[in-house]
């Protein structure tokens, strides 16, 4: 059960890189390679911590 657990974590972890990636051109975030870079790879502490992020999460996965 931990491998498949493990193995959930990694493929949820990865959907919100990619979707944030492709719809970063839709957030406030000034562009550029390595601040998308971040972004995207800290997106579940960001998430978490910081509330104009989860607004722009959204905007990047919903497009509004």
């Amino acid at each position: 059960m931990g491998p498949f657990i493990g193995f959930v974590v990694f493929v949820v972890y990865s959907l919100g890189i990619w979707k944030f990636w492709v719809g970063y051109k839709r957030t406030n975030f000034q562009p550029g390679v390595v601040n998308r870079i971040m972004l995207s790879l800290l997106w579940p502490v960001l998430l978490i911590s910081n509330k104009s992020y989860r607004q722009n999460f959204q905007k990047a996965l919903k497009g509004r």
